[in-house]
C-alpha cells in the first residue's frame, strides 16, 4: 500500500478492487425487502404490486425511493413509516435471510481487495452480513449510499468506495444485480458484472432490463465469479501491455 506524507491513501491505478453490492449479490434479500415494502405501503393505503416495486425500486437508495413515492404516488415517508418498515424487515431477515449460494467460498478464494457498496443504510448492511456469516470478510470496508450526496444510479457511491480504498475507478470491478447499480458502475467508469442468480431474477422484465444496459458480463452462478475476475484481469493486463508498446 502506498501512502502520502500526510497519511492519506494514494490511488494505485494498477491494483484491482472488486466492489460488491449487498442485497441480491451477497445476500438473497430482494424478495423479502420487496414484500415488506409492498406490505408497509399497503398499510398506508398505497397500492404497489411486487412487480412494479422491483421495476421502480430495485437497487435504489432510500432517499430515491422516497422521492419516487412522493412524485408518483403522492406519499411522503415519515419516521413512523420508516420504523414500521425497519421493524418488519429486520424481523423477516432474522428468520429467513440467507447468503447467496456459493458466495462465502468465492470471497475466501478471491485474491484481490474487496469491499461492499450498497444503497442500504449501514445498520442494515451490517445486520445482513452478520446474519449470513459474511461480515468479517468485509469489515471495515463497507460503504453506504448514506455516505454520498446521490445514490445509485448516480456514480457517487462507487467513486467514494474506490477513493476510500485507494484504487483508481478503471481498476474496479463492480458486482451488481440491479439496473440502477449497473448504470452507476458504468457512469463511474468501472467494469460491471451483472449477477442474475438471485431468487428475484424471475421477476417479469428483470433480465431484459439488466441485459439492455450491456454490462461487461452477465452470470447466474456465484462460483463463476473467480474465473470471470481472473479472465478480466488478464485481459486488462494485455490491454495495458499493448498500450505501452
Amino acid at each position: 500500500m502506498l501512502w502520502s506524507d500526510n497519511g492519506v491513501r494514494v490511488v494505485e491505478a494498477m491494483r484491482p478492487l472488486v466492489i460488491f453490492d449487498c442485497d441480491g449479490v451477497l445476500v438473497d434479500s430482494e424478495p423479502l425487502s420487496v414484500q415488506v415494502l409492498v406490505e408497509a405501503l399497503s398499510r398506508r393505503g398505497v397500492v404497489v404490486s411486487e412487480d412494479e416495486a422491483y421495476e421502480r425500486f430495485l437497487g435504489r437508495s432510500l432517499s430515491t425511493v422516497a422521492q419516487i413515492l412522493h412524485d408518483d404516488f403522492d406519499h411522503s415517508i415519515d419516521a413512523a413509516f420508516l420504523e414500521d418498515l425497519r421493524h418488519h424487515l429486520y424481523e423477516r431477515f432474522r428468520r429467513e435471510l440467507q447468503p447467496v449460494a456459493g458466495i462465502a467460498d468465492v470471497l475466501d478464494a478471491l485474491d484481490c481487495e474487496k469491499c461492499v457498496a450498497s444503497s442500504s443504510q449501514p445498520e442494515r448492511i451490517r445486520l445482513s452480513l452478520s446474519l449470513t456469516g459474511l461480515l468479517q470478510r468485509f469489515e471495515p470496508h463497507i460503504f453506504s449510499a448514506s455516505m454520498v450526496a446521490q445514490g445509485k444510479p448516480a456514480p457517487d457511491l462507487f467513486l467514494h468506495a474506490a477513493s476510500s480504498m485507494g484504487v483508481d475507478p478503471s481498476s474496479c470491478i463492480v458486482i451488481e444485480d440491479s439496473p440502477a447499480g449497473i448504470e452507476a458502475a458504468q457512469r463511474a467508469g468501472m467494469a460491471v458484472f451483472a449477477f442474475v442468480g438471485g431468487s428475484h431474477a424471475t421477476a417479469p422484465g428483470y433480465s431484459e432490463r439488466v441485459t439492455a444496459l450491456a454490462p461487461d458480463v452477465v452470470f447466474d452462478a456465484m462460483p463463476e465469479l473467480l474465473h470471470l475476475v481472473r479472465k478480466h484481469r488478464e485481459g486488462s493486463k494485455g490491454r495495458r501491455a499493448h498500450r505501452a508498446v
